[in-house]
């Protein structure tokens, strides 16, 4: 298992699909808390309406990230204009960590 991070861009015009379907894409969430551990909307401002957002993943590969991403209702009714996946490993100062 390694631990990515995926980095989310939104359609500022596709706003809606946050408002109408946020409560699937949280079951979503709910259903892979196994593999998706901590997610979250991005905003550039704490007053500012979300632009983004951002997982972090305990998957066997990157395809199994891909897969896990790409079949969000997020991404499926087209409010995330695109991703990036990075595998990240933490400092090693803060030792063990449990997400």
């Amino acid at each position: 298992m390694a631990r990515w991070v995926a980095l989310f861009r939104d359609d500022p015009s596709a706003d809606w699909v946050r408002k109408k379907h946020n409560k699937e894409h949280f079951d979503y969430l709910a259903a892979h808390s196994d593999r998706i551990k901590i997610g979250g909307g991005l905003r550039p401002s704490p007053d500012e309406w979300f632009c983004g957002g951002l997982w972090v993943l305990e998957v066997s590969d990157r395809a199994e990230a891909v897969r896990l991403v790409e079949e969000d209702p997020y991404f499926k009714l087209g409010l995330r204009t695109g991703y990036d996946l990075f595998v990240w490993g933490k400092a090693p100062i803060y030792g063990a960590i449990q997400l």
